[in-house]
């Protein structure tokens, strides 16, 4: 398979989480001047397709730049199910999909299509996206799963102040990818994935550059 970007663009003008700061470029260094052009980054972590780090929510958690490569790079399942707005990633979607291309093994990553992507430049992208419902992250986190990604804005429902599915997943240990874009161009059930953040110390998320392969 031709590689797919899974990325969005980061711009000054990109949708970001309400009360989140807008991506900054600041220029520093010119041709003119300088000799060379260079340019100053301000944004959250959390910007654009990002991965959580476990620490995003749990005290002892790893932190982005303790995460192994080998997590971040391997086979992957994705499952599209087309949710609207406010609507959960029930266990039953699961277990339906598992009933029809067999079981979801230990260890896996596991990638969910929505469709709420194509509403990023919406009023409603990060207070009525849909997400997973809790059941749902336990049943993953019974089966030791290695990642989740979403193509929304959180793998919560945007109404759930609480993040109660971070919470479940970063206290298992899951990796959790979000916004990710173009994983409607995948045209099968597994693939290869590559998500690769920046490796800041410390740091509870990071911007990532996402590919299937």
């Amino acid at each position: 398979m031709k590689p797919i970007d899974l990325t969005l663009t980061i711009s000054r003008s990109i949708p970001t989480f309400p009360d989140s700061p807008k991506p900054q470029f600041i220029s520093w260094s010119n041709l003119k001047k300088d000799g060379y052009n260079l340019e100053l980054l301000f944004l959250s972590s959390h910007t654009g397709t990002h991965i959580d780090a476990p620490y995003h929510f749990i005290k002892n958690g790893i932190k982005i730049n303790e995460i192994s490569l080998d997590r971040l790079i391997g086979n992957a399942i994705l499952i599209k199910l087309h949710k609207t707005k406010n609507t959960t990633i029930t266990k039953l979607d699961i277990t339906l999909f598992e009933k029809n291309n067999g079981k979801i093994t230990n260890n896996s990553s596991v990638f969910f299509f929505t469709g709420w992507q194509k509403k990023l430049k919406k009023n409603n992208y990060f207070t009525e996206n849909p997400g997973l419902s809790k059941s749902a992250a336990k049943y993953l986190a019974s089966k030791k799963i290695n990642l989740v990604g979403i193509d929304s804005p959180s793998i919560d429902l945007g109404k759930d102040k609480s993040f109660s599915v971070h919470h479940v997943l970063s206290k298992n240990n899951i990796l959790i990818v979000e916004n990710l874009a173009n994983l409607d161009k995948i045209s099968s059930k597994e693939f290869n994935f590559t998500i690769l953040p920046l490796k800041i110390k410390d740091a509870t998320g990071s911007p990532v550059r996402a590919v299937a392969s």
